[in-house]
Order: structure tokens, then sequence, then C-alpha cells
């Protein structure tokens, strides 16, 4: 009697002290029964001890050793029962507030019985506002086969969804697997739309890294899932080293890949970030989104024209920044092909400027973003990224300093990229058009492509060009056919695709590197670095200046005839894409796997368009 006292008092105290009354009991988790478990044996131990003097102070003898277990597990119980009670009536509670609302929970089956979707498992099962049953899992682990989780059964493989949807009456299938590969998420996805699942998926591997393992994370599949590599993960220390408590421009900060840039650049608490724009109300939109989650940041906002030299003088003047990051140019290729003198100016003038001001204020590091078309170019956009890359390279060497440029696949999800177009084509209610049955290209996320620049940056070369390790290249009909089926909808049936035939400028498939570039080791396994000995016209820095300035001037004078010509002489590679057909049908047939001369894969190489195109 004197020992349950004495707890009376004691266990109490240790409740307050482990926070257990200041717990919201209607939403308990497994963590409020450790705390439970912990505060019961914590108040059992000191009333223990407790009571040890009081057998030497008074007549009271020792307990039974038994006594403080048996205490401490009755303690516990009896603290947990009526709390979890409170969560089980909250539970039925709201199964009966969603009955009188007629509201009926969706049947949801989970793809994936990892620690993702148990977690999304044990969400939905605590919070049954959420608006779900769920029914099973499915996974393609045999060893998991058959076993029960949280009262749930592990029913099979991901290839029995469609009878599983039939026989359980499912709705909505769930894909629990933020770390697998494109292909297996097509393969689910495939099998969801057999049997008219809506399917939701998380975000990606980074929500098992940040912790953020949630329902409400859950999203529509998209086709950059159907395309999902092993993502490509940058040093992030090394970068955010880099930025911490320095000042950062960014030209081109509005667009796409910009403020992807500029959002990046934040996190990593730079001294300063200059977002450099030709669009007011782009930059106007990043910075209010910037300001809203970095209040403290220090943010410049500049509307500039990067073709007026002066204006970046002032802007570099002022500023001083000691990182560069050049996002500005003109991208979309047909249009470019129209606009030939403003393709120069923007791309070509404009990264001249850039470059010239940057070297003038003494800026330590600059990082062009390139493309993909620049090699081997038939475009006017890829031959004038081809020239701003010559001039960066040729800075680099005459300055020693940290220039470099990075070369992109295309950007899903960018401004003006083809799935912002597929998407709008597909709500229309089609056709969808696609240039060329056999027409490929490289992709890559808008977040790996801003990595790809500022890992570029934190490796410090000098004249380098970096390139991505972007996988295989990918059949645009394919992706089309991808996206009509995520639609809902049959391709050819329900949503026509048309052949529409190449565009001007465009060409079969792209390329990674030129023939006379080296490749030089990279600190990272996933980025490639490239150097070219030549630089313009033989590598002669003076005659490069001369032809630049002469090509300037024939755009600002229109004269299309000399821009031509001077595109040529600076980029002897440049060609009309008819002359490369039959090559690039050659590479399409190519069997996958096959390896070049060197042993890379021949999508780093293309030797015999290289050759062709000489």
């Amino acid at each position: 009697l004197a020992y349950a006292l004495l707890s009376a008092l004691i266990v109490p105290a240790a409740f307050y002290l482990a926070g257990m009354y200041r717990r919201l009991w209607t939403h308990a988790t497994s963590d409020d029964a450790e705390l439970i478990a912990i505060a019961s044996a914590a108040g059992g131990i000191v009333a223990s001890i407790a009571y040890l003097p009081l057998i030497h102070l008074t007549a009271l003898g020792p307990v039974p050793r038994s006594i403080p277990f048996l205490a401490i597990g009755l303690t516990a119980l009896l603290a947990a029962l009526p709390r979890y009670a409170m969560r089980l009536a909250n539970r039925y509670r709201a199964a009966a507030d969603r009955g009188q609302r007629q509201e009926r929970p969706k049947r949801v089956l989970i793809a994936g019985a990892g620690d993702a979707g148990i977690a999304v498992l044990r969400e939905i099962l605590g919070n049954p506002q959420l608006g779900y049953h769920p029914v099973g899992l499915v996974d393609d682990d045999e060893d998991k086969h058959g076993l029960q989780v949280m009262g749930c059964c592990v029913l099979g493989p991901t290839d029995r969804i469609p009878r599983l949807a039939r026989a359980l009456k499912i709705e909505r299938l769930l894909i629990a697997m933020p770390s697998a590969s494109g292909q297996t998420i097509r393969h689910i996805t495939e099998r969801a739309l057999e049997a008219g699942l809506e399917t939701f998926t998380l975000p990606g591997v980074t929500a098992l890294l940040a912790g953020n393992v949630s329902v409400t994370r859950m999203r529509a599949i998209r086709v950059e899932d159907l395309l999902r590599r092993e993502p490509v993960e940058i040093d992030r220390d090394q970068v955010e080293a880099l930025l911490r408590n320095k000042r950062v421009l960014v030209t081109g900060g509005g667009g796409s890949i910009g403020g992807e840039l500029c959002r990046q650049v934040a996190l990593c608490r730079p001294a300063r970030l200059i977002i450099l724009g030709h669009g007011e109300n782009s930059v106007y939109q990043i910075a209010g989104e910037l300001l809203s989650t970095h209040p403290e940041l220090d943010l410049a906002l500049v509307i500039a024209d990067i073709r007026d030299a002066d204006r970046l003088d002032q802007v570099l003047g002022e500023h001083r920044p000691e990182i560069v990051l050049h996002a500005a140019a003109h991208k979309h290729v047909p249009l470019m092909e129209a606009n030939m003198p403003d393709a120069v100016t923007n791309n070509v003038l404009g990264t001249r400027n850039l470059v010239e001001r940057a070297l003038a204020h003494d800026v330590p590091r600059l990082v062009m973003i390139s493309t993909d078309k620049a090699v081997n170019p038939t475009s006017v956009m890829g031959v004038t990224k081809r020239v701003a890359e010559q001039i960066v390279q040729d800075a680099a060497r005459r300055s020693g300093r940290a220039y470099c440029a990075v070369r992109f696949g295309n950007v899903l999800g960018s401004r003006g990229s083809v799935v912002p177009l597929f998407e709008a084509q597909i709500a229309a209610g089609g056709p969808v058009t696609v240039t060329d049955p056999e027409v490929r290209r490289y992709f890559m996320t808008i977040p790996e492509a801003v990595q790809l620049v500022l890992q570029a940056a934190a490796f410090g070369g000098s004249g380098e060009i970096f390139v991505l390790d972007m996988g295989e290249p990918i059949r645009m009909i394919d992706m089309a056919q991808d996206m009509i089926a995520l639609a809902g909808l049959r391709p050819h049936e329900d949503i026509p695709i048309d052949i529409v035939g190449l565009r001007p400028g465009e060409k079969l498939f792209e390329e990674l590197s030129i023939h006379d570039e080296q490749h030089v080791p990279s600190p990272h396994t996933k980025i490639f670095a490239l150097r070219s000995e030549r630089n313009g016209s033989n590598g002669h820095s003076a005659d490069l200046k001369t032809r630049v300035a002469d090509l300037v001037a024939a755009a600002q004078s229109g004269d299309l005839v000399e821009i031509q010509t001077l595109l040529h002489e600076l980029v002897p590679e440049y060609c009309e894409p008819e002359a490369l057909a039959p090559v690039a049908q050659a590479a399409a047939r190519e069997p996958e796997g096959r390896k070049g001369r060197d042993g890379r894969p021949t999508h780093l190489v293309q030797e015999e368009a290289s050759a062709h195109s000489r």
C-alpha cells in the first residue's frame, strides 16, 4: 500500500515531465506508445529508489521484487488503454461522419512493400479523412508475397495488378517506389492503365531523403517518371561551400532553367543573388517566390538585355559578382531558323559581351549553358551556341580563369519543350504531331540540368565543356504514346499521331561530343568533361575575335548570306540537316550497346556523322 501511494505521486510527475499531458491522443502513433512505455518505466524506477529510505526510517518492510515490474507494466497498460481508446473513437467518428455525408472511401492498392509503401499505408490507416481504404500491396519481391503488413496482405507481383483490380474492385493505384527505375514505373503504369486505374506516385527518391513520404505528396504519373533514370546526385557540400557567402549573377533568371538555378542558389545562402533578365514579368515572379521562401535573401533584380554591353558593364561594376551563371539565350530551333540575325545577336553577341565584361571586372568563375544541338550543328540555334562555346573556351584559355560550359539535352518541362506541346495537343483532342518516327532525343529533368551547372561551377575547370550522362536517347513517338496513355486515352485510336516531317534545322538524332574533343577526367562519374584543342579558326584567338565581330556586324545589318558564310567558317562542321540524313538513319538502326573504336558508346562519339559532316 505504501509503495502504491508513493508511485501514485511520482508516476504522474514522470508523465508530466515526459510531455504526455500535452499530446493529441486522437492521433496517437507508435511513437506515443514508446513514450508511454518509457515514462512508465522511469516513474517505476524512481518510485522504487524513493521507497528504499522508507525501509530504514519506518517500520515498513521491503516489497517483493516482482512488485516494481508489475507496477510498471500495469501503469503502462492503464495509461495506454484510455488514450488509444480516444484514437479508435476518433477513427470511428470520422467514418461515421463520412457515412453521413455518403462518402465512400476509395479502394486503393499500394505498389511497393518497402519503407515508402509501409509509410504510405501507415498514414492511410491513421488518417481516415484521406478517404482511402487500403485493400493490399503488390511487390515483385517474392519473399514478401503472402505476408501481412498492418493488417494488409502483400497480394503478389505487380503483374497481377489488372487481375486484382477486377477481383477486389480497386479504384486507385498508389506507387510508393521513389527509387524505382523508369522501366519499372513504365511497367507498373501499363498494368494500371490496362486495368483502368487512376495512378499516383511519390515524386522521387528525394522524398525519402527529405523524410517526406506522405500520401499528400502523391501526384499523378508524369512522363518524367517513365523516363526516370538512376538519379544523378551532385556533391552538395562542395556546391554549397562554393556558393555560400558569394555574390552570384544568373542571366536569364526568369526562364525555366534560370529560375531553378535561382532557387538552388538561394538554398546555399549566397551573400547576394543578382537575377538578370529581359522580361520584367518573369523576373518579378521568380523574385516573389524566392522572397516568400527565403525572406532573409539579399536579392537584386536587374532588367537588362545582354546585347547591351554598356548596361552589362554597369551591372557588373555595381554588384561585383564572384560567380556568373549564364542561362540567357534563344533556344527555339525552327524559330531561330526564321530569325537568324536575332539568334546571332542574342546567343553570340550577348555571350561575348558578358564574357568580356566578366574578364574586365575580374569575375573568377563563369558557367555558360549550351546544348547538344551545338555538336555538329544543323540549325542556326545550334551553331550560334557552338560559337558561344568557343568564346567561353577562348576566354578561359587566355585568362586561365574557371570559365566553362555545360551541354544539355532536352529539358523536360522547360518553356518551349516538347512535353507542354504534347500536353496541349492531347487536351485539344489531337492530333499529336511527331516530326519523324525515328527521331530521338536525350532528356533530362530541370533539377538534373541545374545540378550539372552548379557542379560544373564547383569543379572550377578552365575551358572544359561538361556533359551529363543522360543514358540512351528516347524516341519521340514513344514519348507521345506514353503521354496519351497517361491521359487515359488510346494512341492512334482516341488521339491520332501525325508524322509531319523534320522542321527547319532539326535532325534525327543529337550528339554529345565533337570528333576533336578529348575526354578528360571529371571528379564526378556521371559527368563527362570535354576539351578541344581547336577554338574558332584554327585555334587563334585573334582570328576568332575578328570573325565573331564580322558575324555580329552581319547580323546587325541583316545580311543573311554573310551570316551563313561566317557561321560556316567559324564552325566548319555546321551543315544542313539533309546532308546528315543517311548517317542519322544508319545510327537510328544501330544495335543497342554498340561501342565506338575507343570503347565509349557511339552516342558519345558518332564518328560516322562527324566524318560525313567534315
